[in-house]
């Protein structure tokens, strides 16, 4: 039995790793290479179904481009990768959410949001009476917004009452400064 040294060890499990590889993958990591740095931020490959590569690309006139050297791309990507793609089709389709997805959501809790009056389990009035008519349950309605709008400051143009953070934003409440911007145009 002959002893092999760790380093070849390694190289094996290498080569075996790289043997076992997804080609969409390998041709993920040598993308921005085989296109170029200016291509590669204008297009983004999405997937690899019947040995045709699909790209996604931020403008029509990027996918005119690079159908344009289409034949070029496929020979270096055949030949840097061992693989034996047939086409690769260029479009816009797909660009907006393949970059929504590389971008890391932000989120906004209500309570961050500018017409937020607090927590609706505070008010006792939120409870809802059950079977009830349609008047009736307008009246609870609007006993529960008078109990939630108590204590709250007032639009200076319309004088309803107008959450905090709607008067930090406009200067005024949402309904008002929703008639302004329509009238601007």
């Amino acid at each position: 039995m002959a002893w092999k040294s760790v380093n070849d060890i390694l190289d094996a499990l290498q080569q075996q790793a790289k043997w076992q590889e997804q080609p969409f993958q390998r041709v993920l990591q040598c993308w921005a290479e085989v296109v170029g740095v200016a291509a590669a931020k204008h297009s983004r490959p999405l997937s690899l179904q019947r040995d045709v590569l699909r790209v996604a690309t931020s403008s029509a006139a990027w996918a005119q481009n690079l159908t344009f050297s289409r034949q070029t791309l496929l020979k270096k990507l055949n030949t840097k990768l061992s693989l034996s793609l047939l086409d690769i089709r260029f479009s816009t389709a797909g660009w907006q959410n393949s970059a929504e997805a590389a971008k890391p959501q932000l989120t906004v809790s209500p309570q961050q949001h500018p017409s937020y009056v607090g927590d609706s389990n505070s008010y006792e009035a939120d409870v809802e009476p059950t079977g009830q008519n349609v008047h009736q349950a307008f009246k609870f309605w609007a006993k529960t917004m008078q109990v939630r709008s108590q204590g709250l400051p007032l639009c200076p143009q319309c004088q309803c009452p107008t959450p905090p953070g709607e008067l930090e934003r406009w200067g005024i409440c949402a309904l008002c400064s929703a008639k302004q911007s329509t009238n601007k145009m």
